[in-house]
């Protein structure tokens, strides 16, 4: 028998699974104005089920409820068959990627792409094509390889979306980088709120209506069978005006309406009551998916989801680590984590999201981004499972349960150990899986550090894995350094660097420090011109043999620019790199090279983008 929440307005329910038998209890209303994710109804009373003793498939553990899960519902545009399932649409390699300081190479949002599928997401927005023609290249390529590669037990392959602004050269470029994979979507938007109708598109609201429409139907019209459309800034747009929008888009053939908090301003009971009139509201609304898309300027960007799926919205648009504008989006992690720890209490909601390559899907990004996660960041920051606490400790040795409420490796971290294993072993521990030339690479840098350190801590072996396997491809690699300083004399540095093809080169220069020295003798080997932005360094652990990594963040000339999504602005890119070593010189020349690496790759793609194009044109 299924749970359901009953409302005065009868349309309204929403279920737990059926494994769970219930009765049910009456709360009076003033009750329910504590609860944070409803808005008070109309009648009296409220009524909810009350769950009796948990049969089987349920399961407590730590205090958290567990459900066998059934399968992944079958695929359709604009309904779901199972109305507890709720799709996860990814969008680190599109919103995430506008993080300062975050562009990615396209092979880097292709392994991303990768590890997301694998994660089971069921979209990922791959880019926004008509930025550049690096980014139209990347999204089909991501297209082509994980759009149409089933993973996992249940052969899932992930929908490939990109995205577009409301005209006929977005749409297009967005349709031709995703139309090769086997279940493409355009996502289009245009914005409905009066601020940003005024001020930034100077559009009436019947001239707003028209485009939406017409790009809507334009978009169908090339084939594309699953359009995504987005009202921007829907948080402070006018209510009617806003049905009426999404009413005629869903005519044009629509099949998911994203609801964008675009600026973070909204608390949960508002963002939740948002989505709930729109079910409520919008003519046509069966016939297409709700999506949330909620920024955390306030810190509420996974509150604000949480509600929004609550409230009826069967799409939840996240990225890995929360990255994104200013303050970030929703957080995967914290959005998927949240759902299976209190899925009694979301009315039997559920992902496919196999929480197990979490942490790795974290690292890697990281490291791809040069955007470090936070200590405390919840779910995947440093600190998330440590407990310093003599109190904590203590009640962590009688039971886990007692100030974990999951495990961590649920999410695939494992606890620290004597690090006494096979280094393969424990790497896969980890969660990395690697071999071949890569296990021997980080089996190399594992033994040099062996040789200086008595112990090699867990902390130190996954800094050696980030900085042998998150770089991008190699174009110049370090294979000597010298550097003498003091205040005796100027500091200087020697360098050799190989290139990709094998040529090496030595250069010498002076500096104010042997960083600075070192750092102009590559600039005299690489004759790139580049601008240092950030410059950071942290140690691994403990002690003066501690393992130091740094990244660094370097910006080219004018020449290195993209079209941002949402202001139509020309950006100039900057790119990051990271290194890792028990010498602070070779760590800070090892992230040095890394971030020229992905320069000097992003603009060999560009270059190869420009020729393949012109060959296009003469060939037409």
């Amino acid at each position: 028998m299924a749970l359901s929440l009953a409302f005065s307005n009868p349309s309204k329910s929403f279920s737990l699974p059926s494994c769970v038998h219930h009765h049910h209890v009456s709360i009076p209303r003033s009750a329910l104005l504590t609860n944070p994710w409803l808005s008070p109804p109309s009648s009296r009373f409220f009524s909810i089920p009350s769950p009796s003793p948990l049969p089987k498939p349920w399961s407590r553990s730590g205090g958290a409820l567990k459900c066998s899960l059934p399968s992944r519902p079958q695929y359709i545009p604009n309904h779901i068959p199972d109305p507890n399932y709720v799709r996860i649409f990814d969008t680190t390699l599109r919103d995430g990627e506008q993080s300062p300081g975050a562009t990615m190479t396209s092979n880097e949002k292709l392994v991303i792409a990768r590890h997301l599928s694998r994660l089971g997401v069921d979209i990922i927005e791959a880019g926004f094509p008509a930025s550049s023609p690096d980014d139209l290249d990347a999204v089909r390529s991501i297209a082509i390889e994980v759009g149409n590669q089933p993973v996992g037990e249940d052969g899932h392959v992930p929908v490939i979306c990109g995205l577009a602004r409301c005209n006929k050269k977005d749409i297009d470029a967005a349709w031709e980088a995703v139309r090769h994979a086997k279940k493409p979507r355009v996502h289009t938007f245009i914005a409905t709120s009066e601020i940003h109708m005024q001020h930034k598109l100077r559009k009436t609201r019947e001239e707003v209506v028209n485009i939406a429409r017409e790009m809507v139907a334009y978009a169908r019209s090339l084939g594309c069978q699953d359009i995504e459309f987005s009202p921007e800034d829907a948080g402070r747009s006018d209510r009617e005006f806003l049905y009426h929008v999404l009413e005629e888009v869903i005519k044009a053939g629509a099949t998911t309406l994203n609801i964008p908090d675009t600026v973070g301003y909204t608390l949960p009971s508002e963002f939740g009551k948002l989505i709930a009139d729109i079910k409520a509201n919008t003519p046509g609304i069966e016939n297409a998916i709700i999506s949330t898309h909620c920024q955390n300027d306030l810190g509420l960007a996974t509150a604000n989801t949480l509600a929004g799926a609550y409230a009826g919205a069967r799409q939840l648009e996240v990225t890995v680590n929360g990255i994104g504008e200013r303050a970030g989006n929703a957080s995967l992690e914290e959005v998927v984590v949240a759902m299976k720890c209190r899925q009694e209490l979301l009315g039997g909601l559920y992902t496919r999201i196999n929480t197990k390559h979490i942490v790795m899907a974290s690292k890697m990004v990281a490291e791809h981004t040069g955007l470090h996660v936070q200590p405390h960041k919840a779910i995947v920051g440093a600190n998330a499972f440590a407990h310093e606490s003599g109190i904590h400790q203590d009640g962590m040795l009688k039971h886990k349960g007692t100030y974990e409420i999951i495990s961590p490796e649920d999410i695939g971290l494992s606890r620290s150990s004597d690090g006494r294993h096979a280094l393969r072993s424990r790497l896969l521990e980890f969660g990395y899986d690697i071999g071949g030339k890569e296990l021997d690479d980080v089996f190399k840098r594992f033994k040099e550090v062996a040789e200086k350190k008595k112990r090699i801590s867990d902390e130190d072996l996954e800094a050696l894995m980030s900085d042998e396997i998150f770089q991008p491809p190699v174009i110049w690699s370090l294979a000597e350094l010298q550097a003498t300083c003091g205040t005796l004399g100027l500091s200087t540095a020697t360098v050799k660097l190989v290139s990709s093809d094998g040529e090496e080169k030595i250069a010498c220069s002076i500096g104010t420090g042997p960083v600075d020295a070192a750092y102009k003798a590559i600039d005299s080997i690489v004759q790139v011109h580049a601008v240092l932005r950030e410059y950071a360094m942290n140690a691994v652990t403990e002690g003066i043999d501690a393992i130091a990594t740094t990244r660094v963040v370097i910006r080219g000339d004018d020449n290195y620019t993209s079209t941002h999504a949402l202001t139509g602005e020309t950006m100039r890119r900057a790119f990051s790199g990271s290194g890792a070593s028990m010498d602070i010189v070779v760590s800070s020349v090892r992230a040095y090279i890394s971030a020229l690496n992905k320069m000097l790759g992003f603009v060999s793609a560009m270059k190869a983008s420009k020729e393949n194009t012109e060959k296009q044109n003469i060939s037409h």
